[in-house]
């Protein structure tokens, strides 16, 4: 069994949906496919939340109606079958009343929750349809029936397992099974979501659960570049990377994997491919527990860093003081990035600030607290990074941005510098031709 994500740029037209048809009806092995929403229709859901937060009834209205003409267009265009058409059209039209009645309701996180996940709910209702309206046979399944993973950060996947083989169980055997991304359940049996790009974890957690032979993600690239291609000129695909490196890069930025994508497939000798939907026969990257080269791969960026410090000459050096610190950002559920001590400073990044005010107003019982905003952070990953005969050029880059962090030693695989975010293109550029251009050994 393969397990196939497609994004919502993939399955943002009636021409990608067709490319998509013909890549699964090329490949005969039994897979499940998960898709996303087409492409803008999670914002779309998004600003509907807002309109349900501020009871906005005419607001409601038109993105309901304007939801529902793009995905009848679609079904128009998609569908030759005048009887089928007017079917799925009917069809739409009942999800559409259904997210009405749920909108007129008081806005809670469980209200946010179901209905941003309804853009994967009409995009796989129209494509598992029209696919057997060409005798493409599939089956549509309800992830909301088996991806009961828990926690978002630590899914459950025995869980997850034992709800999908009884899913399948149930249903007529397929060669071809069609699926939700993104949507899931927590420990509360409540509809809940695996975040922004959540798509891609949805596959891998599927890929677990199922042993799969392997998962591929399709994308609008061809595999994960070396650099960020919307900035930095002449990047290259990765041909081969590491579970570690690729969770790296996806932590730290690199925006063709959601941050906790491999985290499922770890120890289970799982593949996973990065494939172009546009160019099915671009080689892409793929990534596994294998280490084909060891030394620079790939540089990313995480934007929206808040740098931390924290400064006391009294305590610093005393016995608990760290834990006392860690012991704040735990209790507001607040993850740390980077951390770097001095004899009496600590700094530190994160990118949550939800709960900052009220961790900057513990510690200041103790120490004394500065707050730097709009910062990123540039991480350089490959297995034993600081073996590579390159590596060196790295630090050039203090001759010319002002670093405000540099953090090695937590990983093998990664070097992270901490910028000002209005430096951060200036930084990719020149790191990419210190480390990638002249570099006397291709990477691979």
């Amino acid at each position: 069994m393969k397990i196939l994500k497609f994004g919502g740029t993939s399955v943002g037209s009636v021409k990608n949906l067709n490319i998509i048809k013909d890549i699964l009806v090329s490949d005969q092995e039994d897979k499940i496919v998960v898709c996303s929403a087409m492409s803008g229709v999670t914002n779309q859901l998004v600003s509907l939340v807002d309109n349900i937060r501020f009871n906005d009834t005419d607001a409601i209205t038109r993105n309901l109606h304007q939801l529902e003409k793009k995905h009848i267009d679609v079904i128009d265009e998609l569908i030759e079958d005048q009887e089928v058409r007017n079917t799925l059209k009917d069809g739409v039209s009942s999800i559409i009343t259904e997210m009405f009645e749920i909108s007129s309701q008081k806005y809670s996180e469980i209200i946010e929750s179901r209905i941003i996940t309804f853009g994967e709910t009409l995009l796989t209702y129209i494509f598992s349809n029209f696919l057997n309206s060409i005798q493409v046979s599939n089956i549509l399944l309800d992830a909301k029936e088996f991806m009961y993973v828990d926690s978002v950060e630590n899914p459950n996947i025995n869980n997850v397992s034992q709800k999908l083989k009884a899913v399948l169980d149930s249903n007529s055997k397929s060669s071809i099974y069609i699926t939700q991304g993104f949507v899931c359940k927590d420990k509360l049996g409540q509809i809940t979501t695996l975040k922004r790009g959540g798509s891609d974890y949805t596959a891998t957690i599927i890929g677990a659960a199922l042993d799969a032979s392997e998962v591929q993600i399709w994308t609008d690239i061809d595999g994960l570049h070396n650099n960020d291609p919307r900035y930095v000129e002449n990047t290259q695909p990765i041909a081969h990377l590491t579970y570690n490196e690729a969770a790296e890069l996806a932590y730290f930025g690199a925006k063709i994997l959601h941050p906790q994508t491999v985290s499922p497939i770890i120890g289970k000798d799982i593949p996973v491919l990065l494939k172009n939907t546009f160019d099915p026969e671009a080689t892409g990257t793929v990534i596994s527990d294998r280490t084909h080269q060891e030394g620079l791969k790939a540089i990313s960026a995480k934007d929206g860093i808040t740098a931390i410090k924290i400064k006391s000459n009294r305590m610093l050096m005393a016995h608990g003081y760290l834990r006392r610190i860690f012991e704040v950002f735990d209790k507001y559920h607040t993850s740390i990035d980077m951390i770097t001590t001095s004899e009496i400073a600590i700094s530190l990044t994160i990118d949550n600030v939800k709960n900052l005010d009220d961790i900057v107003k513990e510690i200041e019982e103790y120490a004394e607290v500065t707050i730097e905003q709009n910062h990123s952070i540039i991480c350089v990953v490959g297995e034993s990074v600081i073996k590579d005969k390159n590596s060196y050029k790295l630090f050039e880059i203090l001759n010319y941005i002002p670093v405000r962090m540099v953090s090695y030693g937590g990983s093998n695989n990664n070097i992270s510098i901490l910028v000002d975010t209005k430096d951060k293109i200036s930084t990719l550029k020149f790191l990419n031709e210190k480390l990638f251009q002249n570099r006397i050994e291709a990477v691979v």
